[in-house]
């Protein structure tokens, strides 16, 4: 039975809307800010434990928004969950699945939060929790907008010399296919083949499509191709993996173990992107790290833009997690135009660090949190 101190008490959800250092563009959508709902858990003890439910852009995504989430926490999951214990969290993440269906991101922000709080009340942090951690950080890939090549040639050099990253994600999908196979052939070429770079078109490529010009991309020197048709079809992705030499990555088409078992199956993708909001917080992302390493498949930190704290517990997961073995993109905080945390998260040397302290090991900058908290 739980420490009566380990007591939920209250669940608090705050909505805040994060400015944006530039335009983040995704294949059908471009974001200025970033919308984030925090989660709070606070035990009978007093000790506070912090989650986030984010999407990468809006619902658009996987039918979820930050307004979608507060409802469900605020009406559903949170009023169930007080009274349990923090340590509780494989008992209340499959309870939890007989209130709301899918749900998953809101689901990973109480999940998230259950081990903040418990790791605090332990005096440990959350890597300790899902196993301890074998390493402190992490490489992270960095995501480029939809800029003239000039300007992402600009940017590109800029963060290597500043040794914050040295592998690149260009967005795809937006544009005319012809327009953009060329536009991103000639970002690669303007490197002469010394930057790693990967796309992603996030599902909105046809087969069609996809078989003309992924080949071309391929070719072209890019070294990963995310997600470049439907997710559901997961026979068309298997396809363009058998037609190119370069690895594809599922992202889309993964959000729960049985979807890793599907592509690792079918030879659908050699690479998972593991998103712990997607998959609906740490405990089942671990279910589906574990798919993945039995079919001999390689997992990818990826990211929803989160803050600060969904990205303090994706660290903590990678950190403590040796599936996660094809680096991450755990870039989030560095796209924001202000700190929400006292203490920064530390990017150097094209990596990001494992926050020291108990529970997430970050604290957030609450007079930040107020003043860009929705009315």
């Amino acid at each position: 039975m739980s420490d009566p101190e380990l007591s939920i008490v209250s669940v608090d959800t705050t909505i805040i809307d994060i400015p944006l250092i530039r335009p983040h563009k995704f294949a059908t959508t471009t974001s200025d800010t970033q919308p984030i709902l925090l989660v709070a858990v606070t035990t009978a003890g007093g000790v506070v434990g912090h989650g986030e439910g984010v999407v990468p852009g809006g619902p658009w995504w996987g039918g979820e928004s930050v307004e979608t989430m507060k409802e469900i926490i605020d009406r559903y999951l949170g009023p169930y969950i007080v009274g349990r214990g923090v340590d509780e969290i494989s008992g209340v993440m499959v309870d939890i699945e007989r209130i709301v269906a899918n749900a998953r991101f809101a689901k990973a922000a109480i999940d998230v939060a259950m081990h903040d709080a418990w790791a605090r009340s332990l005096g440990i942090n959350v890597a300790s929790l899902l196993g301890g951690a074998f390493r402190t950080g992490v490489d992270v890939r960095w995501a480029l907008g939809a800029a003239p090549l000039d300007e992402i040639v600009d940017e590109v050099t800029r963060r290597m010399d500043e040794r914050l990253n040295f592998a690149f994600k260009l967005k795809m999908g937006a544009l005319d296919p012809v327009v953009d196979t060329d536009r991103v052939i000639g970002i690669v070429e303007a490197f002469g083949g010394e930057v790693g770079f990967s796309i992603d078109v996030n599902a909105r490529w046809d087969r069609f499509t996809a078989l003309r010009h992924v080949p071309q991309l391929v070719d072209g020197g890019v070294e990963l191709i995310e997600q470049p048709t439907p997710a559901e079809q997961l026979d068309v992705l298997a396809e363009i993996n058998r037609r190119v030499s370069a690895p594809v990555m599922a992202d889309e088409s993964v959000q729960t173990p049985h979807d890793a078992f599907q592509v690792a199956k079918l030879g659908a993708a050699d690479v998972i992107a593991l998103k712990t909001t997607k998959c609906g917080g740490l405990q089942r992302s671990k279910e589906v790290v574990a798919v993945a390493k039995a079919a001999g498949l390689r997992c990818h930190g990826a990211t929803s833009i989160e803050g600060p704290i969904g990205t303090a517990a994706s660290i903590h997961f990678a950190c403590s997690e040796p599936g996660i073995d094809y680096g991450t993109e755990l870039f989030g905080p560095q796209l924001f135009a202000v700190e929400l945390l006292q203490t920064p998260l530390v990017y150097s040397e094209g990596q990001v660090h494992l926050p020291e302290g108990p529970g997430l090991g970050v604290e957030l900058d609450m007079d930040v949190v107020r003043k860009y908290a929705r009315g």
